[in-house]
């Protein structure tokens, strides 16, 4: 009896635990954290390497240099690119840079996406925690949504209930028609401001893994 009376309670507790989160006043509260976090983001110019791996063998390195434009867009330049691909003469040559582009226009597109998760605008933001559900675990808040940008898509985000900062993203969606999934793991400077650290994809159809790490913030000189 007793036994059961202390499962309702649990119950009970567990039920007020999760009505006591308001999902809107949530939502804005880290939209405006995000924001303010994200101007002091603009100050930084960055650059990212992103290294493709197919078959567990590294094929290409990229270097790719991040900074906000006038307008606060994120623009993106690549500044460096190598493959451990030896061309081939030729016929086969010209066949084998056609399927390389191919290729790099398929990690370029899983890197856009992985950018969208990224930074999300405030209405993306808010649209997203209107259709997630939420939990609370200590400090951290597990937000958990699907069809965020499109059909079949999936996104969890896990945030720091003190500051309503990202701590970790994780997603699935498709490039291509082929599965994607991803990691997007956050890191914090000495001042406090937030930024994307390691992001990690894998497409198991194109037996592909991409391992983009963001380094050499600077501190932008007007």
């Amino acid at each position: 009896m007793i036994k059961n009376i202390l499962i309702l309670a649990l119950l009970a507790f567990g039920t007020l635990a999760q009505a006591q989160i308001d999902k809107t006043d949530l939502a804005l509260k880290v939209s405006k954290a995000d924001d303010a976090n994200l101007q002091k983001l603009k100050k930084y110019i960055w650059k990212r390497q992103s290294v493709v791996s197919v078959g567990g063998q590294v094929k290409l390195t990229a270097i790719t240099e991040f900074k906000f434009d006038e307008k606060g867009e994120l623009k993106a330049d690549m500044v460096d690119a190598q493959t451990t691909v030896k061309q081939k003469p030729g016929l086969r040559g010209a066949a084998q840079k056609s399927a390389a582009e191919d290729k790099m226009d398929y990690v370029e597109k899983s890197l856009e996406i992985a950018l969208a998760y990224t930074f999300m605008t405030k209405g993306q933001l808010i649209d997203f925690f209107d259709k997630a559900t939420i939990e609370q675990n200590g400090d951290v808040y597990t937000v958990t949504g699907e069809n965020v940008y499109i059909k079949g898509d999936k996104l969890v985000v896990l945030i720091d209930a003190k500051t309503n900062l990202f701590i970790k993203k994780t997603f699935s969606s498709f490039v291509d028609k082929d599965a994607l999934s991803g990691e997007i793991l956050y890191d914090t400077f000495k001042d406090g401001t937030s930024h994307g650290s390691t992001t990690t994809l894998t497409m198991p159809a194109q037996g592909m893994t991409i391992v983009a790490k963001n380094q050499d913030y600077t501190i932008r000189v007007e």
